[in-house]
């Protein structure tokens, strides 16, 4: 994790151009050969941020309570991930603010942006499937209807997010990222969270 905190104090600062995965090997205290271990492309030693953040959210989803529905439990873990001052500090907001923006406008970062989004609907579709049976090793009972809830779900959120750091707002507000993923999962209000077998 620390070379992916170097990559990214580095690509706010300097930004993405100018920065190289030397820099990065420099900043984060290792040799070059250390980095390219772990890493293809610079843009990739940001993965583990993009990560850790998906993450949280699937994880918030995962221990939300039992008794909530799929939709409370999104807005459980929205409250809990999304919040400044919460899982993310407010500081941090910026460099997600960066990250992000930065995946808009480059290829190879929007490439690693979106493989963590398809990971991360994954895991969500696993989480639901999880909380719709009660078992914990679900990878063979994860229905089609769970992946497209997972993916609507996941978009929900992502695009909240993605709305967010494209403009200026604060955090937090009518207008931050918890707010954004509120209102786009009330839109989905008519959506069969619990459907059975089929999509809708």
């Amino acid at each position: 994790m620390e070379i992916a905190r170097a990559a990214a104090g580095l690509f706010v600062s300097r930004g993405l151009k100018a920065t190289r995965a030397e820099d990065i090997a420099q900043a984060a205290g290792c040799a070059p050969r250390t980095f390219y271990r772990y890493f293809a492309t610079k843009e990739e030693a940001v993965a583990p941020l993009y990560a850790a953040g998906a993450r949280r959210w699937t994880e918030a989803v995962r221990e939300a309570p039992a008794s909530l529905s799929v939709p409370e439990a999104l807005e459980h873990a929205v409250r809990r991930t999304l919040t400044p001052g919460q899982a993310v500090s407010t500081a941090s907001w910026d460099w997600v603010r960066t990250l992000i923006r930065l995946a808009g406008t480059n290829p190879a970062l929007r490439k690693v942006w979106a493989e963590v989004c398809r990971e991360s609907e994954q895991a969500l579709a696993d989480i639901l499937a999880a909380r719709r049976t009660g078992a914990d090793n679900v990878a063979s009972s994860v229905s089609p209807d769970l992946r497209f809830t997972a993916a609507v779900a996941g978009a929900a959120v992502r695009v909240a997010v993605e709305t967010w750091a494209c403009a200026s707002n604060p955090p937090s507000g009518p207008e931050g990222p918890e707010a954004l993923a509120l209102r786009n999962l009330a839109a989905l209000r008519g959506f069969p969270w619990d459907a059975g077998s089929s999509a809708p």
